[in-house]
């Protein structure tokens, strides 16, 4: 097998010792690996419902190797495109003594302010997710005075400014799809892959990137860009986040969305 998908193919149904394959594995892409889960569950999903106590144990199908190969490759046929989201860096949370300072934030800043001219040199678009509230939100009374349209405490801070380019979606709740142009951004960004950065990592990150996984995009959460309410919490969030794949039927769905968008 010269094709390179159909030697990954052939690793996910060789049945080799669990060492080889995870050495194999270390040697492919993010998105290639996603797709040699995919495949593996494929082909484990057929085996499960084909196995029976009466009937021997036999190798795939043709048939199924050229059905399971033919969706890999349309699958890796077109790489990822991400969006890099960047949630509520705003005074309300970084300023101190404020009513919902999150002191971690702070210190995420310089690895955000890279991030972010990574991103832009790159290509990626930058979206930021602002939380913004009317002086009469009920929600104020929960969660007490924040994010006040014209209070300045929905402002970005200034050291993760936004650039010239980068587009701004104001929130109202925790998920950022909620009542928002963020769908609609997306869409025209043409994206089906998201990075969340920012904070709240237990709250808005993870009402978002919930929705998201349910909307088809494949989320990353990287370690260093974000901030949430203590070093445990983050993590518990993160670890949920890392076994959530996105919905297998809305994913298919957003990448011919995506595709028929792109094409020329």
């Amino acid at each position: 097998m010269s094709d390179p998908y159909a030697r990954i193919l052939q690793l996910a149904l060789a049945g080799r010792p669990e060492s080889l394959t995870a050495a194999f594995l270390g040697t492919l892409s993010e998105e290639e690996r996603h797709a040699y889960l995919e495949v593996e569950q494929t082909a484990a999903a057929y085996a499960q419902r084909e196995a029976s106590p009466a009937r021997a144990t036999v190798a795939p199908s043709a048939q199924l190797r050229d059905r399971i190969l033919s969706s890999f490759r349309a699958r890796l046929a077109r790489p990822p495109q991400s969006a890099f989201l960047v949630f509520d860096m705003i005074a309300d949370h970084l300023a101190e003594g404020s009513v919902l300072e999150v002191p971690r934030a702070r210190d995420i800043v310089p690895a955000l302010a890279q991030k972010l001219d990574e991103c832009r040199n790159q290509g990626i678009p930058v979206v930021y997710i602002v939380d913004e509230h009317d002086p009469e939100d009920p929600d104020l009374t929960l969660w007490g005075f924040h994010a006040v349209a014209g209070s300045g405490g929905n402002d970005i801070w200034p050291e993760v400014a936004p650039g010239p380019r980068d587009r701004i979606v104001k929130k109202h709740t925790y998920s950022a799809f909620s009542s928002s142009q963020l769908q609609a951004v997306l869409d025209d960004l043409r994206c089906d892959s998201l990075i969340l950065s920012g904070c709240l990592t237990e709250v808005g990150i993870m009402a978002t990137a919930s929705d998201a996984l349910q909307r088809g995009y494949a989320i990353d959460v990287p370690p260093a860009t974000q901030a949430g309410i203590s070093a445990l919490t983050e993590q518990v969030t993160l670890s949920v986040l890392q076994v959530m794949p996105p919905y297998g039927a809305a994913r298919k769905a957003l990448l011919e969305r995506t595709a028929a968008r792109t094409a020329p």
